[in-house]
């Protein structure tokens, strides 16, 4: 039964770290696809390239809570320190990469 519970969460580990792939890629092609449109529309003004580019950084964030999740599921079945590191690691660069994120998002709130 063991064994089980172990092959089910790596697999779902495996689904989540999928799903954060799509994220990033589904992100990355809609930010490419959003600046060209407003580029050759109304020209890329520095408020168009922001929003861009703070759409683009919730993407990522969000890519990142997913890679987090699938980095739990793999320390929880198999607690070594490698995976222990990399999970602290994830989390380190999630938490530094929101800080950032949200300090910008209320920076262009003031200047909107």
């Amino acid at each position: 039964m063991q064994d089980l519970i172990k092959h089910a969460t790596e697999w779902v580990a495996v689904a989540v770290e999928t799903a954060a792939v799509m994220v990033v890629a589904l992100a990355v092609t809609e930010a490419v696809v959003g600046f060209l449109r407003t580029f050759f529309a109304h020209g890329a003004t520095d408020q168009v390239k922001d929003e861009v580019r703070l759409r683009l950084a919730r993407w990522l964030v969000l890519a990142l809570e997913f890679a987090l999740a699938a980095d739990i599921l793999r320390t929880a079945i198999a607690p070594g320190w490698e995976e222990i590191g990399k999970l602290a690691a994830i989390a380190a660069l999630r938490t530094v990469l929101n800080f950032f994120l949200q300090r910008e998002m209320e920076q262009a709130r003031r200047v909107a």
